[in-house]
């Protein structure tokens, strides 16, 4: 595995790739990995000739007091890990790199990046929005991939990627959970013992709104009761916000006739929690739960 530092030594890796014929596969994180970034990664070594990963901790996507400069970090391990998994390419700018002196450009898709998350942090899919283009213009990948615990950023991704005309497909790809069915997130590491106790709270509650709309239940409103009645029964979470929107564009639902995302999130301690279902009421029953891939 190679590590480059600049847009056109990555820009360079990608062309050469191309000439000899193999599809590129991108997986844009922010660092500290673990298994859920794992998974993303052995589906671009399967899916494509080759993989680069790019690892930043991009300073456009948080707000003031948010936690930038205690984001956990560890790019030695973060490399070996890559190694192991079949990479071909790390990509690890500074921020000076993306954004150099003058920089003065930004994307965004105001009217699905202000709602679920983007109403307490403004701003934030507008960093996400621009380092995600500014990723995919230097790697030029075939496919870049995204877990959908982060399923807002997914589908605004997706439709930059639609109204920009872009040529690499955004492939979603399941969370993965640990076994007690918390999300992984490097953010998890700030949680205390206690804390960690109580986190799988959060999906057990959209779970019984899952249930609640799998058994025919379509008034979003009774969906969102059950989960924030779940929630309050635990006095460290501090709710941020438990809403069903469509898929489409993010908009509030008052029945649930098609695709939505039922999104909560919440402060437990130092972390922020989110998790989301997707269900969409002319699709499959969902498959069985348990285990990390679900």
């Amino acid at each position: 595995m190679e590590t480059v530092t600049t847009v056109r030594e990555m820009k360079a890796r990608s062309r050469a790739w191309r000439r000899h014929g193999l599809s590129v596969g991108l997986v844009p994180t922010m660092g500290f990995l673990h298994r859920g970034h794992g998974s993303l990664v052995e589906r671009s070594v399967r899916e494509n000739g080759r993989t680069a990963v790019s690892v930043f901790v991009n300073p456009a996507q948080f707000g003031p007091g948010e936690d930038l400069e205690s984001y956990p970090r560890d790019p030695a391990r973060d490399s070996a890990y890559l190694k192991s998994l079949g990479v071909n390419v790390l990509f690890m700018p500074e921020p000076s790199e993306m954004y150099p002196p003058g920089f003065a450009t930004a994307v965004e898709a105001p009217e699905l990046g202000e709602a679920l998350c983007g109403a307490s942090r403004p701003g934030h899919f507008r960093g996400v929005c621009t380092v995600v283009l500014k990723l995919l213009n230097a790697a030029s990948p075939d496919r870049a991939y995204f877990g959908l615990k982060d399923a807002q950023q997914f589908f605004i991704l997706r439709r930059m990627a639609r109204d920009l005309d872009l040529d690499a497909s955004l492939v979603p790809c399941e969370t993965v959970r640990e076994a007690d069915g918390l999300a992984m997130s490097s953010r998890n590491s700030y949680l205390t013992p206690e804390e960690r106790a109580v986190a799988p709270l959060l999906r057990k509650a959209l779970l019984a709104a899952e249930d609640y709309l799998i058994g025919g239940g379509r008034d979003p409103a009774e969906a969102c009761g059950i989960v924030g009645g779940m929630l309050s029964g635990e006095s460290r979470f501090v709710p941020d916000y438990v809403e069903a929107v469509a898929t489409s564009d993010l908009k509030p639902v008052s029945e649930v006739s098609s695709e939505i995302l039922l999104a909560a999130a919440v402060r437990l301690g130092r972390a922020r929690l989110i998790d989301n279902v997707i269900f969409d009421p002319s699709g499959p029953s969902r498959k069985p739960r348990g285990g990390a891939g679900c």
